[in-house]
Formats: C-alpha cells, structure tokens, sequence
C-alpha cells in the first residue's frame, strides 16, 4: 500500500489555540494609566515553598507602563527546578488593570503550546473578556518558558522560515523517498535548534512552565491562583492542580486537552475532528447560493479532496507571487475552521482556489504562521511547538509503527489524514530526551474546577473535555452545543454567564450543564 506522506511540521497540534490568532484586535478607548512600582509577594501568599526556591518567589518585580494602557513586568525563575541556584530565565508579563475594584489577578493562556499569552491580552483581552469579568479582576497575560518575549528558543530565522513554507515533496516519491527527505530536514531542523537556543531547549516543558505560574501567582499578590486556559491552556492548568491543588483557586478550562493520551491519540482524534468539521461546514455552505460545492456533502469532500491533490501535484502561485505549497495550503485551509464565523471566508477562498488562485489561503496561512506582509514573523511559536512537544511526549519511529498510524489516519479522513502522518519524525533527532509523559490529571483536595467542551469542536475533541473532567475529581463538565474551537468568548451570554459567575463570586455551574 502506498501510505500517505507527510507535510512537513504541519501537525494539526500546531494549531491548537489558533483561536487566539482569529479573534479581531480590538483595544478600547482611553483609560487612566496602570498601576506601577516595584512589589514583591507578601508572606503570606507565598506559602510553604522549598529553600532553593525562596529567592525566587521572593524577588522583587517592577510593573512599568508599556504598550499604552498596559504593565509589563519580567519575572525571574529556575531553569532547571531540579538545581534552582543553577541559572535563572526570564518570563515575560502584562497586566491590564481592572476597571473596577479588583478582587484579585486572574492568569490567562490561549493554547499552543507555542501561542504568547503576552500578545493575546494586549490585543484581545477586551475583546474576548465581558465587561463584568475585567471589571473584577486584573488580567495577567505571560509568554511561558521558550516563547517570545520570554526566554525563548531559536530555531529558524524568518529567511529560513519562508524557505521551509515553501518546501514540499515530490509527488512521485516512493514512500522511502519520502520519509528520507523528512528525515533528513527533521534532523538540520533538530540541529539549528540545539545550536540556536541552547540548553534552555531541554527545559521548556510543560510542567516545568506550571510551576512557573506558581511564582507568577505569588508576584502579583495571590493566595490561590485563578486562571482561565483555553486549549493546550487547559493541559496547562490541568498541570498546575496537580502540582499545587491546595493553591487552586477558580479554574476554567476551555476547549480541554486529555493529558492521558498519546502524541499519536492526540493526532487521531483531531484528524476525525476536523474531517467532522469539514463536512459541518460543507453541509451549512450547501445550504448557501453561492457554494461552490454542489451535490451532497460527500461529493463536496471530494470536490476539496481532489483540490488538495491538485495542489500538492503542482503547487499554485498567489497575487503576490509567493508558492503555495501543499503544507501551506493545508494550514490556510485549516485555520477557518476554528470559527463557524469564518465559514464564508473560507467559501470565497474555496472559490477563488478552483479557479486557480489560491491567495485568500495563503493570507489565512500567513495569520497562522504570524507572518507580516514584510515577511517578519512576530513570535517563535512554531519553533516552540515542536521544542515543547518533544519534551512532553515521548514517540516512536519505528517505521512499521509509523505506516500503521499513517494508514488509520487516512482512512479516518479523505481529506486531512495523509498530510498528519510520520509526525514523530519530528522528534527523531531531537537534542533532549522526552521529561514527561502522559498520564490521567489528578488534583485530589483541590476545590471546583469547570471544565468546558465545545461538541464540535475540531482541535480539541468533545470527548477530550469529558475525559478531563472526569479525571479531576472536583471538575465539574459544562458544555457548548456550537462549530468551532473553545467557547468562552465567541459562543454567546450563556456560556459567558456561566463561566463569569464562577470566576467572580465562586458559583459552580451543575455538573453537565449545556449551553
């Protein structure tokens, strides 16, 4: 059989918290400025905490005015939480003041892992926060460990980032052909990063950045941590409660993560995800006069299916006369069906694509990728991606192994499976050894936690959420009957009232509850 062959570092994963990436930058009007000075954690919120670790929640912070309404502080923390005294990194953090009294810091991360949470409070917070909320607690947004303004890894210069956009393989190769060339850039690949970023590379996981929000708690003057996570967000927060359930505090988490499954479940379940979604949207696009999908639904697939090939055959030249590639055109199409809102976008785009210009893809492409038209890319985050899941999951190449995974995943989607195949290849050369590994969430003692599920969501599956609730014994499971990825935010007063009630005066939502 020949197996699919896979698009280079395209995992759908990369994605998660693309939602981030497609909400409007909106910023409101004036506002007095924030408050500023220099703090350090009282006593009594640091807790008990080990000696080598005493300096850090015991350093002291400058909150400085930046990006106009806002304050920006760099926090220091370990490196290594193994030798603390060994060397310290910098975290990256902004703050957007309450609008009234606040009630305490409430830390935001939109997902990934890769995504700056630093930039998704300056340009979203009053976009995608209600009133109420910001009006109670002060937002506080931070790059974790090994991303943008944090300390963060290097791998691919903007120069070398375009280059690999543009990289596709030849659609005659032979399977063996094809895992050679992935091979053989996954290894440079793995190479610049080690060369580029150091040791800081091994140390950027997941549970080393949990303990992070620990020290950032204590700095902005919490006793427990309140924290709203969306997607890899929520594996994130899942991670701080196991960690320090006693200092748990109101926690949503959006759009869940099942921490227990593997790199290759994770992939599985979001390719029959997406294939979901894509035939959700092609039935509502029907429904529409200006579709061009005509017949049933499964005739509207195979009109999308025999476009892939068409451009993984021969890649399509856009207005400006950049290549669009396979991998490129695969993440253009992918990123609007995150939001039902983008759906009609994604219909003009379909259209021009057939006939011949595939430029509205390659602009979708270019907002996942945070390309700017100067061709500057504003964050590391697809370089973080990898650096993260390769310490967070460890993964097989066994070639036999591979081809299995590769022949389920095409049969699972017409469409998307045979471009997410050979993904452990990614991590085949990688400098570091995997430091964590999956396993069921457990914060026993901590008090109620919400977990949200959107059924149709395709990054994080519906059944992701049920299985994180059900693993946190004090979670309670809330769910979103809509299209799209995570639901606070972009799913209506429902969901809003649920989530702003518990946050703000601590009301649990019922067990199931639906929206």
């Amino acid at each position: 059989m020949n197996h699919s062959k896979p698009v280079r570092r395209s995992p759908l994963r990369s994605l998660a918290g693309a939602a981030a990436v497609v909400v409007g930058l909106v910023l409101s009007g004036c506002t007095a400025g924030p408050d500023t000075g220099a703090v350090t954690a009282p006593p009594e919120v640091i807790g008990e905490v080990p000696e080598n670790l005493q300096e850090f929640y015991t350093q002291e912070i400058t909150w400085e005015e930046c990006e106009g309404e806002f304050a920006c502080a760099t926090v220091k923390v370990p490196l290594d939480y193994s030798d603390p005294g060994r060397q310290s990194i910098d975290i990256a953090a902004i703050r957007l003041d309450a609008s009234g009294e606040p009630q305490g810091s409430l830390l935001m991360n939109p997902g990934g892992p890769g995504v700056s949470g630093y930039n998704t409070v300056r340009d979203s917070a009053e976009f995608l926060l209600s009133d109420r909320l910001r009006q109670s607690y002060d937002v506080i947004g931070f790059d974790p460990r090994g991303i943008n303004r944090s300390s963060a890894v290097e791998c691919l210069t903007d120069e070398e980032r375009e280059e690999a956009r543009t990289e596709t393989i030849p659609p005659d190769a032979t399977d063996e052909e094809a895992i050679a060339l992935i091979e053989e850039d996954s290894a440079e690949y793995a190479e610049l990063c080690a060369e580029r970023s150091g040791e800081l590379l091994g140390y950027i996981d997941t549970v080393s950045a949990a303990k992070d929000m620990d020290i950032l708690r204590a700095l902005v003057g919490d006793e427990k941590l309140n924290y709203l996570g969306f997607s890899y967000g929520t594996q994130l927060g899942a991670a701080y409660a196991g960690l320090f359930p006693e200092k748990v505090g109101r926690l949503v988490l959006d759009g869940a993560v099942d921490p227990s499954l593997s790199s290759a479940e994770i992939t599985a379940g979001q390719v029959a995800a997406f294939d979901e979604a894509l035939r959700s949207y092609i039935a509502d696009c029907q429904s529409q006069s200006d579709c061009p999908l005509p017949g049933d639904v499964e005739e509207g697939v195979s009109v999308v299916d025999d476009l892939f090939e068409s451009v993984e055959a021969s890649p399509m030249t856009a207005s400006d006369g950049r290549l669009v590639t396979i991998g490129t055109f695969f993440q253009g199409f992918v990123l609007p069906l995150y939001d039902s809102g983008s759906w009609p976008a994604l219909t003009g785009a379909i259209d021009r694509a057939l006939q011949g210009d595939p430029t509205e893809f390659l602009r979708f492409a270019d907002l996942s990728a945070e390309r700017q038209p100067t061709g500057e890319y504003l964050t590391n985050a697809s370089d973080a991606f990898t650096a993260v899941t390769c310490l967070d999951y460890p993964m097989s190449a066994d070639p036999e192994t591979m081809a299995a995974e590769a022949e389920a995943l095409e049969a699972s989607s017409e469409v998307f499976g045979e471009y997410l195949s050979y993904g452990a290849l990614a991590c085949e050369n990688w400098e570091y050894e995997a430091v964590n590994a999956p396993a069921p969430a457990s914060a026993p003692g901590a008090p109620p936690m919400v977990v949200i599920g959107t059924t149709g969501d395709p990054a994080t599956p519906y059944e992701w959420s049920l299985a994180l609730a059900d693993q946190l014994e004090s979670a309670v499971h809330v769910t979103w009957e809509g299209q799209g990825h995570t639901a606070y935010g972009r799913s209506g007063e429902c969901i809003e009232s649920l989530v702003d009630d518990f946050l703000i005066d601590g009301t649990v939502p019922d067990d199931g509850a639906r929206c």
